[in-house]
């Protein structure tokens, strides 16, 4: 099985830069985004991504807003909610909105790896569905 394909977006530099490296050695594909708006163009450039880790709070497009768009394009795309600043309206809100889960900052690094690991089983699974739909609505039209 190929490694998972993982989207950090957070303003702080520092941070996606460090956790780029940490979560590079468990063998996880890493892109980097620093603004929702930059993390949009690049889900617009390849789609193939499975996990978004995303901060709340930054400037311009804060992390609610860019979970309403991507989940607007991109609807299996899972999206781990992450933050410094939790409140409950936030985490709310979040989960509202189809964030898979919602993490403080800092969070435990293994615990990170196990959110990221069931959230991208499950947009497998939900992949894996639609292939086997499309299977038998094909087979289904032909008379199988």
């Amino acid at each position: 099985m190929s490694p998972l394909k993982v989207m950090l977006v957070d303003d702080e530099v520092p941070f996606v830069e460090t956790m780029t490296k940490r979560l590079t050695k468990r063998d996880l594909l890493i892109m980097q985004a620093f603004s929702g708006n930059e993390a949009l163009e690049c889900l617009a450039k390849d789609t193939r991504i499975d996990v978004i880790i995303l901060d709340v709070k930054m400037p311009g497009m804060d992390g609610v807003e860019t979970l309403k768009e991507i989940k607007k394009s991109h609807p299996l795309i899972e999206v781990i909610m992450l933050t410094g600043h939790a409140t409950v309206d936030s985490a709310i809100e979040g989960m509202k909105q189809g964030a898979y889960d919602y993490l403080m900052k800092p969070c435990n690094i293994d615990e990170l790896i196990a959110q990221i690991a069931e959230a991208g089983a499950k947009k497998a699974a939900h992949e894996q569905k639609i292939v086997e739909a499309t299977v038998k609505e094909i087979a289904l039209r032909r008379g199988d």
